[in-house]
């Protein structure tokens, strides 16, 4: 064998090692799950769902840190610096691609700086308001907030946050003008209209649900096409009053850009295969969630068409972060 025949072999050997060695002994160690917002919010919930069900099948403990901050960024900035080596990975959702249009500058790229993981989950959102504001459908309230310009509040989780987004398409379509009241994340948000401090929230459904059943909150609509199960007798949005409304948010883990290609595909694997079972997808859909567990080829197109979408409706309504 001459020599550049032996160097070619080598490279060859060096390179399955390279991609296949970490597969083989990830993961040593504890994986953290990064979730940007603080506890008691939808993407909170659903990491610690993930996580719980993950421990036993990777064999090693996985554990949330809650890093909350500037709707997102401080959490997903630290999620891209961290080592590529499959044990920092990021749960995110709207914020991670609508950041961008709203600040004058973002510290990360959710493309460029960011290997795709998993879609986990989808789920609408559900308009609410405090019991004592007099509206009982999504007519009424826009009756109501075209009556009161600039009077009504809702609460957000912050700029670019589910509900902000979620609320100025609300204001978009229906000509209202409903003014968000930011805080630092969905739970903060939700006790607010909870408590009377803001009258309308545009929440997750996980968490909300059970308040709307206890009658703490009034449900006028959910964001999404369709009924939930969870809400009986609340309709959607667009057929209670405002067609064309329709917001569905989502839950999506990403690494930073360099993990290997292996490693990725161990966790996409282990996530799919724990995941993907009846018993699962009834859990989830108990929580108001459909579950998707996709592939990061999946989550990759599911990126750039939100960014697409969203980015349409964010300068359309001339939304900035201040």
């Amino acid at each position: 064998m001459n020599r550049s025949r032996i160097a070619a072999t080598l490279i060859s050997m060096a390179a399955a090692w390279s991609f296949g060695a970490p597969a083989q002994t990830y993961p040593s160690k504890a994986v953290r799950i990064i979730s940007p917002f603080p506890p008691g919010g939808s993407v909170d919930s659903v990491a610690r769902v993930v996580a719980n069900e993950l421990t036993k099948p990777m064999g090693q403990q996985i554990v949330v840190d809650n890093r909350s901050g500037a709707s997102g960024n401080i959490g997903t900035e630290l999620a891209k610096n961290s080592a590529p080596d499959g044990y920092t990975l990021l749960i995110n959702t709207l914020p991670f691609v609508t950041n961008q249009f709203l600040y004058s500058r973002v510290p990360f790229d959710p493309i460029n700086d960011f290997a795709a993981v998993s879609l986990i989950s989808s789920s609408p959102s559900v308009l609410t308001v405090h019991p004592s504001l007099p509206v009982h459908t999504v007519k009424e309230l826009i009756a109501l907030a075209k009556a009161r310009p600039g009077k009504l509040n809702y609460g957000s989780a912050g700029v670019a946050t589910n509900p902000h987004v979620a609320g100025e398409l609300f204001n978009y379509l229906s000509k209202a003008n409903l003014v968000a009241v930011h805080f630092k994340g969905g739970g903060p948000a939700l006790i607010a209209t909870m408590s009377g401090e803001t009258e309308v929230t545009f929440s997750n459904i996980t968490e909300t649900f059970p308040l709307v059943l206890a009658n703490r909150l009034r449900a006028l609509g959910v964001s999404g096409l369709k009924p939930i199960r969870i809400l009986p007798g609340v309709p959607t949005i667009a057929d209670a009053g405002l067609p064309g409304y329709e917001f569905t948010t989502w839950h999506a883990i990403v690494a930073p850009k360099a993990t290997p290609p292996a490693v990725i595909n161990v966790l996409s694997e282990k996530i799919r295969a724990t995941l993907r079972t009846p018993e699962q997808t009834q859990r989830f859909a108990d929580r108001g969630l459909d579950l998707v567990a996709s592939t990061p080829d999946e989550l990759s197109a599911h990126l750039k068409s939100e960014m697409q979408k969203w980015g349409r409706v964010i300068r359309e309504r001339g939304m900035k972060a201040e």
